[in-house]
């Protein structure tokens, strides 16, 4: 059995004392869940430490928004996986579509990244999705499995015990529009299917794969209610305790 997830992505937001507070009300109101929902919380690489060690003891682990393909040297501006493993985190996002679209990242860079993230001991989220312009030319599933396999290559099944990988329907993020439970479904389907191709049936079975596209506390529980959804990642919603928590506490009573 799948566990559910729910990760909260909170992007370029928060001052540390921000971040500090949001940590400590998501301690009180969701850390009774860990044990039944997988939860994870990834603010700016300022407050890594800061929100680690405020959600010690709680079960919430902590994710780092990003990493760089490198393990280290003169790379001005990033910070390599070791970094984020010895700063707390237990996961990274990686290939989220707003580094895809502001920084350029292709699926051969989030392969590298995620690389060297399992080698630091990292777990990674890896994130596919499509455009809006892609999804209205009916090449959803082209580009999802462009992007799947891109970013999974060389990767053992071995190593695919250390990934999640995120469905964001690009044309759905932070645009108040969201995928009905319908379509969510069919991408996670054929996801899940790719997963099954390149691997084998036990290594799909077992691959959590998350929804990324406005998922809300009044949508969480009719995607949570479809088969291949394992939970999601969350951007707005995760930035107020009460709403993220609403939202692992529907994944907690969903099983």
């Amino acid at each position: 059995m799948r566990k559910y997830m729910m990760a909260g992505n909170w992007k370029m937001n928060n001052t540390i004392a921000q971040s500090k507070a949001l940590a400590d009300g998501l301690k009180a109101a969701a850390a009774g869940f860990s044990s039944k929902v997988d939860v994870v919380v990834a603010p700016s690489f300022l407050s890594v430490s800061t929100v680690t060690d405020a959600l010690k003891g709680s079960g919430i682990k902590v994710a780092a928004q990003n990493c760089c393909w490198e393990k280290d040297g003169a790379y001005t501006g990033d910070v390599s996986a070791s970094m984020v493993k010895d700063a707390g985190c237990e996961y990274v996002i990686l290939g989220h579509s707003e580094r895809r679209q502001y920084s350029k990242e292709s699926d051969a860079l989030v392969n590298q990244k995620t690389k060297i993230a399992l080698a630091n001991g990292l777990k990674a989220i890896v994130c596919v999705g499509e455009l809006l312009a892609e999804r209205e030319a009916n090449k959803t599933n082209e580009v999802v499995e462009a992007q799947t396999t891109g970013c999974l290559s060389g990767l053992t099944a071995d190593d695919m015990k250390k990934i999640v990988i995120a469905y964001e329907p690009v044309w759905a993020i932070g645009t108040g529009k969201v995928a009905t439970k319908e379509q969510a479904q069919e991408v996670h389907a054929f996801i899940r299917g790719l997963v099954k191709k390149l691997y084998n049936d036990a290594v799909a079975q077992s691959t959590v794969i998350l929804y990324g596209g406005s998922a809300k506390p009044d949508n969480i529980v009719e995607l949570l209610a479809q088969p291949d959804v394992d939970g999601g990642l969350v951007g707005g919603a995760s930035l107020k305790a009460d709403s993220f928590a609403a939202m692992v506490k529907a994944a907690a009573e969903a099983k």
